[in-house]
């Protein structure tokens, strides 16, 4: 068994220890207050003076507005309690946002004391443009306070009319809130509506009546917008008397009640034409004029007793003859027909073909007609439209189709000078006729059989004498100045796969970089103009031109010649500026911890010693290193 009075001890070592964790904690807090009591009251000490009422709950926590060693940190805490300007700097809206960007303090300077106004806005001097609602007509004249109410904030203004004009809707609110669709800012009772927006768009005569003629009271939505609404008086006084309806726009116009303007041929089914124009409507219309009759718009209804041909042909006259006159030549168009007539089949009579009034029993074959006309005495069958035509018979080549056979007649070939027996020496041989260039052109060819017998690849058959060789299918495509060039420019003989493609072959005499930027001239320079060239050296190299090195000569920098695209260009500082170095090395070759490719004599981040001499801590160099110029500054007390 063990002690009895380990358990009674272990209890009490327990206790003793939580009192003395307890006095520890509580010792350490009144430690912290009074520390963070002091740091108040340092803080309370240096301020320049009390804030405004407004800002008093803030007196005594600094870090609510400021940031220790960061001025302009000060900004994002106003906007952070002032979101509604925050948001108009950050969306550019508004007086603050649209004005030129400053610190809060420039305009609200605090710690003036409770009653300070740190908002003072000169109402004689502000300008209204910077904010949402820029003043136009008697606005800018008008009172500021007739828009800002007292004691509300600027910004709360109403930009709509009727929150200040609702006394002078005299339509009591019947035409909606938006009085801008009529009134203007020079003046109220100017009022200007675009009647074109509503239902009853003003044309003709309408748009000199005053308004209070249809307008008879401030209810414009229920006024009338029927022709008849208004002119029921003039239609039962001086006009039809209700005869026609009420729809008066069919006939009369706004530009002037007396001119009618009623389209017979928009405005029913019937269009006139010819001579249908000029008679008078009761020819057509027996019974009451205008009323809606149904009369017949078949040509035999009324021609009945000008048929000649007794109903042979039907009765549908207007396939033949038209309104013009009815004596005239017939309009058939036999292109409907099953044989269209073309050439001179166009001024042949009717007669010649037709030999009695069954006219479908006229032939369609030409041989038919044409057969006393056949010079081939039938050895080339009896489709003769397919070398004739109905222009002339003797046309040979007018209506064969050399394109429905192997070999398309194109350009040259097609001209009228190159005749059929010049390639077709038999008649009865046609389709054994080589298609071949080289059967008929190996007279043509200068290049002695060396390209092969394909003289299609490069000639073509509108010249022989006219290449028209693609150089585009080659490895070497012809861009820019290269295109007009004459062949013999590169090609110095026949053989022409001999001539070289690199830049330099040509244009050595052109390069002024003495090789230094190697054979590729491409890189730089195009085909367009030689002297347009351009180099992207930001993103083609790993050496990026910023500063003067943009405007710097090529050849100050690579001054090596090479064979290769490979550059042996160092792109350290020292190796070009080593004359520049007044340190003599004495700070190694990375010039640009301290000089700006701007200018080599500015330094960065300049900073001046207690000594007397000015001194800086280049980027990269460990903290508390600084470099000493040997030239004493020129502001030092010595």
């Amino acid at each position: 068994m063990g002690n009895p009075l380990t358990p009674w001890l272990s209890s009490f070592t327990g206790c003793l220890f939580w009192i003395w964790r307890s006095r520890l904690i509580l010792a350490l807090g009144i430690l912290a207050g009074s520390a963070s009591a002091w740091s108040q009251g340092i803080e309370s000490i240096v301020a320049p003076g009390k804030l405004i009422q407004g800002h008093v709950k803030w007196e005594g926590d600094c870090k609510q507005c400021h940031v220790k060693f960061d001025r302009q940190a000060q900004n994002g805490l106003c906007m952070d309690c002032h979101k509604e300007v925050g948001a108009d700097v950050r969306n550019k809206t508004g007086f603050h946002g649209k004005n030129k960007p400053q610190d809060c303090r420039e305009c609200h300077t605090e710690h003036k004391g409770r009653d300070a106004k740190i908002v003072v806005l000169d109402q004689q001097q502000f300008d209204h443009t910077h904010t949402n609602y820029p003043l136009l007509g008697k606005h800018q004249k008008a009172d500021c306070v007739k828009c800002h109410v007292a004691a509300k904030k600027y910004r709360t203004a109403a930009h709509q009319c009727i929150a200040c004009h609702k006394k002078d809707d005299v339509h009591k609110g019947e035409l909606g809130v938006k009085c801008e669709n009529c009134h203007k800012e020079s003046s109220w009772k100017e009022a200007k509506f675009d009647h074109d927006t509503a239902r009853f768009p003003l044309t003709g005569k309408h748009v000199e009546v005053k308004c209070a003629e249809c307008h008879k009271n401030t209810n414009y939505r229920e006024t009338p917008r029927t022709c008849f609404g208004c002119h029921q008086k003039i239609d039962e006084q001086k006009g039809h008397k209700g005869q026609f309806g009420e729809k008066c726009d069919t006939c009369h116009g706004s530009k002037l009640w007396k001119t009618l303007h009623f389209n017979h041929d928009t405005d029913t089914k019937y269009a006139l034409h010819g001579k249908h124009i000029t008679i008078k409507c009761v020819e057509c219309h027996t019974g009451k004029l205008y009323l809606p009759v149904k009369l017949s718009r078949e040509c035999y209804a009324c021609h009945k007793k000008d048929d000649k041909h007794k109903e042979s042909l039907g009765k549908d006259c207007a396939s033949c003859h038209t309104e013009k006159n009815w004596k005239e030549s017939p309009k058939f168009d036999h292109a409907t027909s099953k044989f269209p007539l073309l050439g001179k089949h166009v001024k042949t009579e009717c007669k010649e073909c037709h030999k009695s009034a069954m006219f479908k029993e006229a032939p369609k074959d030409c041989f038919v007609c044409h057969q006393k006309d056949d010079k081939h005495k039938g050895n080339l069958g009896e489709k003769c439209a397919e070398c004739h035509s109905e222009k002339e018979w003797k046309d040979t080549q007018a209506r064969f189709s050399h394109d429905k056979t192997k070999f398309v007649l194109r350009n040259a070939h097609a001209k009228a000078t190159v005749k059929c027996d010049a390639c077709h020496k038999e008649l009865s041989s046609f389709r054994k006729t080589p298609k071949e260039c080289f059967n008929c052109h190996q007279k043509d060819d200068k290049h002695e059989g060396q390209e092969g017998k394909q003289c299609e690849k490069c000639h073509t058959d509108r010249d022989w004498k006219v290449p028209q060789f693609d150089h585009g299918l080659t490895r070497f495509p012809l861009l820019g100045k290269h295109g007009p060039l004459a062949c013999a420019k590169c090609h110095t003989s026949p053989r022409f796969k001999d001539a070289k493609t690199t830049c330099v072959a040509c244009h050595a005499k052109d390069d002024k970089h003495k090789k230094g930027l190697g054979p590729d001239c491409g890189q730089c320079h195009n085909a367009r103009d030689w002297k347009d060239w351009k180099f992207d050296h930001d993103n083609r190299t790993k050496f990026v031109l910023d500063g003067k090195h943009k405007t710097t000569a090529c050849g100050l920098c690579h001054i090596r010649a090479t064979e290769s695209q490979v550059f042996a260009t160092s792109s350290d500082c020292y190796s070009c500026h080593v004359k520049d170095d007044v340190h003599q090395a004495g700070f190694g070759h990375r010039c640009q911890l301290c000089h700006v490719t701007s200018s080599f004599k500015t330094l960065k981040q300049k900073a001046v010693n207690p000594g007397g001499r000015v001194s800086f801590s280049p980027p990269g160099l460990q903290e508390g290193i600084s470099v000493r110029l040997s030239q004493p500054n020129p502001r030092s007390p010595s």
